[in-house]
């Protein structure tokens, strides 16, 4: 069975709709220092260590945002060599990230992310987060999915040497 010549490019353009977006970030913990997640800062002795305010729920989610449509990763848009971005609040950065993805003809659907520490416990910020995010992309908070988890105190984060988060993204063509 053959598609007409146009067909194959409809069905091309209809996949080409949707686009997934993957992104991963990690800062070491050190003494005080803000330690700023989701935009919120969250009371704690420590905080991550980095060029900006180093908020890796942030971090992660613009790396997810521009790798969706191939636009690299928050590294090149934003180099840690360049003094503009020396401790600059990453709501900035996530805003401009959203930007470039809106320049693009694409808008966001949802946002699922996870983060790994050991402390501090960050389920009653949680919320705040999500309005935080969901109000910087023009999204409702139930768009923007948080989770915590530890690793059991395994490896750096379980040493509270470090932090992670991961965060996926959908967006749609609008």
């Amino acid at each position: 069975m053959f598609c007409k010549p146009g067909k194959m490019l409809d069905i091309y353009k209809k996949k080409m709709s949707y686009r997934i977006g993957f992104g991963v970030d990690f800062h070491q913990l050190t003494e005080n220092r803000p330690f700023w997640l989701g935009g919120v800062q969250v009371p704690h002795h420590k905080g991550a260590l980095g060029h900006s305010d180093a908020d890796v729920l942030l971090h992660a989610i613009c790396d997810a945002l521009l790798g969706a449509l191939g636009l690299g990763d928050i590294g090149t848009h934003f180099p840690d060599t360049d003094a503009a971005y020396k401790d600059i609040d990453s709501k900035i950065l996530l805003e401009r990230s959203a930007k470039l993805i809106s320049e693009k003809g694409y808008g966001i659907v949802n946002i699922d992310a996870s983060v790994c520490l050991e402390a501090p416990k960050i389920k009653p910020f949680i919320p705040h987060m999500q309005s935080t995010i969901a109000g910087i992309l023009n999204l409702q908070p139930t768009d923007v999915s948080i989770k915590a988890t530890t690793t059991e105190k395994m490896g750096f984060v379980g040493r509270e040497e470090g932090i992670q988060a991961f965060a996926t993204v959908l967006l749609e063509k609008k």
